[in-house]
């Protein structure tokens, strides 16, 4: 968390706010978050230079520079983007967010983006464009793109003997589908998470294919999933939270048949909640 939903919202948040603005200058009160830059060259390389756009890849929040440079954010568990404006505007920062505020970009209007986190996971990455592209060629296909088939994913589950839901959640061959939309997708594929990908039909593999793209869709519709440090760049929780089928209601009634869902731990350590009923 977040997954492709919430990052997909916080990069659409940040194109609209920030594209066109200047960054005047970098403050970095953890450098431990940095990757492929120490905070003095990622100082010296973004003061003065415009934010072209904002944008998702994978999980990760991508934002294009005039310099061609790229800022790539992997928020990871409790990473945000939070944009403030400027000082004297009222509006600031809770005192809890800035305490936790590791990277901070200052713009040219008075605002300032930053990079809020609390357990310190996530990273900030400055990228030229070769080493971006290089880096995002390991990642594997979007699942909102149209070249995500259910023929491909269909080939991608029969190349594997690992559990179904392990390989949804393999960045190398799908890239943005964590534990919380593994879950929900799978339930609503009516496909049981331990099975190994490997025995989908091709029936199978189309409903799993339409789950995931609806699921993720309905997501980004409501801003995200919100449970427990995800907000926006403008600080608000995500919706769809109040959507959830399966994920984090282990031995709570199936949605769909009112069997008990049970709960394990068992498929790759993460908390995987299923309908025995349901899903086969």
């Amino acid at each position: 968390m977040p997954e492709l939903p919430e990052t997909e919202t916080i990069a659409r948040d940040l194109d609209a706010a920030v594209s066109g603005a200047t960054i005047v200058g970098a403050d970095v009160a953890r450098p431990s978050v940095l990757r492929e830059v120490d905070a003095g060259a990622l100082a010296r390389r973004v003061a003065g230079v415009r934010v072209r756009r904002a944008w998702r890849r994978a999980k990760l929040v991508v934002i294009d520079l005039a310099s061609e440079d790229r800022i790539v954010v992997q928020p990871r568990f409790t990473g945000a983007l939070l944009v403030e404006p400027p000082p004297g505007d009222g509006s600031g920062l809770a005192a809890r967010e800035r305490g936790f505020v590791r990277v901070s970009f200052r713009l040219d209007d008075g605002r300032a983006l930053h990079y809020r986190d609390i357990r310190c996971l996530g990273t900030v990455a400055l990228m030229t464009p070769a080493r971006f592209e290089g880096y995002a060629a390991a990642l594997g296909p979007e699942p909102l793109a149209p070249e995500f088939t259910a023929a491909r994913l269909h080939a991608t589950l029969g190349a594997s003997r690992q559990a179904v839901k392990k390989v949804l959640m393999d960045q190398r061959r799908l890239v943005g589908v964590g534990n919380i939309y593994a879950n929900e997708a799978l339930w609503r594929a009516r496909v049981a998470p331990e099975r190994p990908a490997r025995s989908l039909s091709r029936r199978e593999a189309t409903r799993l294919r339409d789950a995931v793209v609806g699921v993720l869709a309905e997501s980004i519709a409501l801003r995200g999933t919100s449970f427990r440090d995800y907000v926006d760049a403008r600080g608000e929780r995500g919706g769809f939270v109040d959507r959830l089928a399966v994920y984090g209601r282990a031995d709570a009634p199936c949605p769909r048949c009112g069997r008990a869902l049970a709960g394990t731990h068992a498929v790759d350590g993460r908390a995987t909640v299923w309908c025995p009923r349901c899903q086969r």
